[in-house]
């Protein structure tokens, strides 16, 4: 009862008089196609995708925008400050350039509120708030899709020393806003799940420490609250795929700082979605998470939540899979074995930083009864195999492009010789491993490390088809990757 009295609260502040009844969250859910950024499509999104935008709220009523810092590499970093309350809201994103969600997410929002719908409660929220937005706080790292700045530091972890020029920004202008909450947003890995759960962690929350004894004061106290609202609302949309951070304190990061230094820091991580590897599923939960958010803070609805909602959000466990194939087995040395493999499909960025390529990987084996797939095959009965090799030598990839892959992957055919490889090519498209002319089939061994290609066959049949960690199903033609490998 204590949860739905705030939600009630929350619907009064944000509703129209109209007597509509409709829940405010499910308001910003289903509209929000409606102010989706759609210029920001993809995750790799760089300093001069989001400079347009920035231009245009600039010159748009109702908002700020301020030159507040420089990068490394001289990108300007700017905030976009609006609404007229008391209390100040600081939200900044991505000061590790490969972790872009939140950033998209920031646009959207913005996007909503400079929209003439709602302008009723729009009007009611920024007269109780002050919201400010820095985005991409790290544009050098943005640039080429790496976690750190181009001082070669994570800005995550320079709060005390200020070495970084985006360091000294953040903390300038927390300590120019004196702001009562701030949020600090992340991505995380995919491979994170809530504790003892197959789903994935999709959103992670943390109200960070302030000291070693982990103690909850007036301020972290609050940020608790803020969190434990927020995870009410994304389980309607992400049931049982939320978890909690490790709270141990770390004296040089920002979040734990922040909250040291008086603004309730709120930590909010984007992880994993299944079938959402550019994470616009995950994108649209922040959008609904922070609106939330910000609206129970101009209510002062977040009040009325204790902290023991807080306190049973289940913490992040790293036990998940790409595949997770069990119970299969595997002959080896004149003697069959039972096992699980665990395989994890890593990100290779192009030369460009525009896209990325997979390059899978056995990542474990043995017993992994306590772990999680995205997608989890029971191989029981089916025994583990090597692939074939097609019996011509192609010419060139456009070749490759016209054979029937189903068909040969119903042969168990999994790789395919080239005699003429682009030099700098390292994937394609296609559905089976490239190969140089002189390849010779490897010994029929899998460990820790290796590229997972090959078959898993019953009765002598083949009934599945592993290539480069992506699971084909010849018979029914189901299964489907991003790309393969070129391996010379």
């Amino acid at each position: 009862m204590k949860y739905i009295l705030p939600l009630l609260t929350l619907c009064l502040f944000v509703l129209p008089v109209s007597g509509q009844t409709e829940s405010f969250t499910e308001r910003f859910y289903d509209s929000y196609e409606t102010y989706r950024e759609p210029s920001l499509g993809k995750r790799r999104i760089k300093h001069a995708d989001i400079q347009p935008l920035i231009d245009a709220l600039a010159v748009k009523p109702g908002f700020e925008v301020n030159r507040v810092g420089t990068s490394i590499e001289g990108r300007p970093l700017r905030l976009i400050s609006l609404g007229d309350g008391q209390t100040d809201i600081f939200l900044w994103s991505q000061m590790h350039g490969d972790e872009p969600t939140a950033t998209q997410a920031i646009f959207d929002i913005l996007n909503f509120l400079g929209a003439p719908e709602f302008a009723d409660e729009k009007s009611r929220l920024l007269d109780s708030v002050r919201l400010h937005f820095l985005p991409m706080l790290n544009p050098d790292g943005a640039e080429v899709y790496q976690r750190r700045n181009t001082l070669g530091i994570d800005i995550n972890r320079d709060a005390l020393r200020l070495q970084s020029p985006e360091g000294q920004t953040l903390k300038r202008v927390r300590d120019s806003l004196e702001a009562e909450f701030g949020f600090n947003l992340h991505d995380q890995s995919t491979y994170y799940n809530a504790e003892r759960t197959p789903k994935p962690a999709t959103i992670s929350y943390l109200a960070p420490a302030y000291n070693y004894e982990k103690a909850i004061n007036e301020v972290r106290s609050r940020a608790m609250q803020v969190i434990g609202y927020m995870n009410r609302i994304i389980q309607r949309y992400a049931p049982g795929q939320v978890g909690k951070y490790n709270d141990d304190f770390e004296p040089r990061a920002f979040g734990d700082n922040i909250q040291k230094w008086g603004t309730s820091a709120i930590l909010i991580e984007s992880g994993g979605y299944p079938e959402d590897p550019e994470k616009q599923e995950i994108r649209k939960l922040n959008y609904v998470s922070i609106l939330s958010a910000i609206y129970a803070i101009g209510s002062g609805s977040y009040r009325n939540v204790g902290l023991e909602a807080y306190e049973e959000i289940p913490e992040n466990d790293r036990k998940l899979f790409d595949l997770k194939i069990e119970q299969v087995t595997y002959p080896l040395l004149g003697k069959d074995y039972i096992i699980d493999l665990g395989i994890h499909r890593f990100e290779v960025d192009t030369p460009d930083h525009e896209d990325f390529w997979y390059s899978s990987r056995i990542t474990d084996q043995g017993d992994l009864s306590t772990y999680y797939g995205y997608e989890t095959l029971n191989a029981s009965g089916y025994r583990l195999g090597a692939g074939k090799v097609y019996s011509q030598v192609l010419p060139n990839l456009e070749a490759v492009g016209k054979l029937d892959f189903w068909e040969l992957l119903g042969q168990g055919i999994t790789y395919v010789r080239v005699a003429d490889l682009p030099k700098k090519a390292t994937s394609t498209p296609y559905p089976i491993q490239v190969v140089g002319a002189s390849f010779e089939l490897p010994e029929p061994r899998w460990d820790v490390g290796d590229n997972p290609t090959f078959v898993l066959t019953r009765e002598g049949s083949v009934r599945y088809v592993v290539v480069n960690g992506f699971l084909y199903e010849p018979d029914s033609r189901k299964g489907s990757g991003k790309n393969s490998m070129i391996l010379r």
